[in-house]
């Protein structure tokens, strides 16, 4: 089985391009979705003991949670402890059971793939990109955020020029939706999977 990690800063593409790679057949493990899975299950009674001004009726409010967190290192720290084990259990349970499934395609959708060491247990690095115009548009289209918690957020991402140097592939998401089909036809063929 082949294992791709894929990453990209918040409003890159990232999912858009997990969910085309899965199109085209991979298992795709999202971090982010396993991570509201755990604020509503495993680990909310950690987080009520560290924030429980953000948990309410048994789960997470990841908006109160984000404005308790946020630009805030300290709080950041007791929220990874928890939260990165978890999401690295899950992971890796999750490869293993695509792997006795007999999955060829496996990809890890991970935003902090780099920050957490993750991406030298891959075979491959495929990163999602934009320009940072086309990036702020799409992350204040989404609403919940002003500017200044964008830049709390990106300020602790491994920076896109980084992100984009360390990359095995690149897929440009600013170009539309068939660019980037064409450009994970080419990574699949590249790949030979």
């Amino acid at each position: 089985m082949r294992i791709l990690g894929l990453t990209g800063s918040i409003g890159m593409g990232k999912s858009t391009t997990a969910a085309l790679l899965a199109a085209q057949g991979a298992a795709v493990f999202d971090a982010d979705a396993c991570v509201h899975r755990l604020y509503e299950g495993e680990i909310v009674p950690a987080l009520a003991e560290v924030f429980p001004q953000a948990v309410k009726d048994g789960r997470v409010d990841r908006a109160i949670l984000r404005l308790a967190v946020v630009g805030k290192p300290r709080e950041i720290a007791l929220l990874e402890k928890i939260v990165h084990p978890a999401v690295q259990r899950g992971k890796w349970d999750f490869v293993a059971a695509q792997a006795k499934a007999g999955t060829s395609l496996c990809v890890l959708d991970i935003p902090l793939l780099f920050e957490t060491g993750d991406h030298r247990r891959v075979d491959a690095v495929i990163v999602a990109t934009a320009p940072p115009d086309v990036q702020k548009a799409r992350i204040l289209a989404r609403g919940g955020m002003d500017e200044g918690q964008v830049e709390a957020i990106l300020s602790r991402q491994t920076p896109d020029a980084e992100k984009r140097r360390r990359a095995h592939f690149i897929v440009e998401t600013q170009h539309g939706l068939a660019h980037a089909e064409r450009r994970i036809g080419v990574i699949l063929r590249a790949l030979a999977v």
